[in-house]
C-alpha cells in the first residue's frame, strides 16, 4: 500500500458485497467498467459518488502495485468491496515503455500519442510490437485481495484512427481485426481487451464470493 493510503480513514462499513466500489474517476474507464459487471446484483458506484476520496498515488513499480494500493485502499475509506485497475501501453521497442507511466507519460491523451509517435517514428512494422496490459485488484474493507490481469496484443500504427474508447486506443494496430481498438464498438472493445479479459475474470472472483453460479443464480 502506498504511503498516501495509510492515512485514509475508514466509513462505515456497507452490506457485505452489496454495493462495489469501481475505483475510478475516468468517465470513458467507469463506463467499461460497468458495462462488464452491469448483470451482477449490485449497485455500482464510483469515485464520482465519493468526491471526498482522497487520490492514492501510483507509485508502485508494476501494475499490480499499483492496482492492489488503490483497492485497498478505497476499500478501507468507503467500507466497499472494491475494484480498481492499473493499466497501460507496453511497446517491445521502448523496453516496455510507457508501461507504469502510461497515463503520466505526457499531460494529455493527444500529447502521450504524438510524444509516442515521434519516438517510434524510425521503428520499422516488424519491431513495432506492443500490448495493453491491465491488472485488477478486488479488495474487501478488511483488507482481502484478490488480483487478476490480461492483456491486448497489437502494433503501433503510424498514425492515429478512430474516435472511439480513450488513451492510446486510436494508435494500437489489432492486425486480426484490420481496425485500431479505437475504431471498435464499445461492445467489440469490451469483447476483447485487457481490461474486458481481465474484468471477466473478476466477475468470477466476485460471482464466487457472492455465492453465484455462471449463471447468476
Amino acid at each position: 500500500m502506498t504511503e498516501a493510503s495509510t492515512e485514509i480513514t475508514v466509513n462505515a462499513r456497507e452490506p457485505l458485497l452489496k454495493k462495489l466500489l469501481v475505483a475510478t474517476r475516468n468517465p470513458g474507464k467507469a463506463r467499461e467498467m460497468a458495462a462488464v459487471l452491469a448483470d451482477l446484483p449490485l449497485t455500482i458506484v464510483t469515485l464520482e459518488d465519493y468526491p471526498e476520496a482522497p487520490n492514492v498515488e501510483e507509485t508502485g513499480s508494476t501494475f499490480e502495485e499499483n492496482a492492489v494500493a488503490k483497492a485497498a485502499a478505497y476499500a478501507r475509506f468507503t467500507g466497499l468491496w472494491t475494484i480498481a485497475d492499473d493499466s497501460g501501453l507496453e511497446v517491445d521497442a521502448l523496453n516496455g515503455a510507457p508501461g507504469v507511466f502510461s497515463s503520466r507519460f505526457a499531460p494529455s491523451d493527444p500529447e502521450r500519442i504524438a510524444k509516442l509517435l515521434e519516438l517510434m517514428k524510425d521503428v520499422p512494422e516488424h519491431k513495432r510490437t506492443a500490448r495493453f496490459r491491465c491488472v485488477i485488484a478486488i479488495a474487501s474493507p478488511e483488507g482481502q485481495v484478490e488480483t487478476c490481469e490480461d492483456t491486448l496484443e497489437g502494433i503501433i500504427a503510424s498514425e492515429p484512427r478512430g474516435s472511439n474508447g480513450f488513451g492510446y486506443d486510436p494508435v494500437l494496430y489489432l492486425p486480426e481485426f484490420g481496425k485500431h481498438v479505437a475504431e471498435l464498438s464499445p461492445e467489440q472493445k469490451n469483447a476483447i481487451s485487457h481490461r474486458g479479459k481481465a474484468l471477466r475474470k473478476a466477475k468470477a472472483v466476485l460471482r464466487k464470493k457472492m455465492g453465484l453460479s455462471e449463471n447468476g443464480s
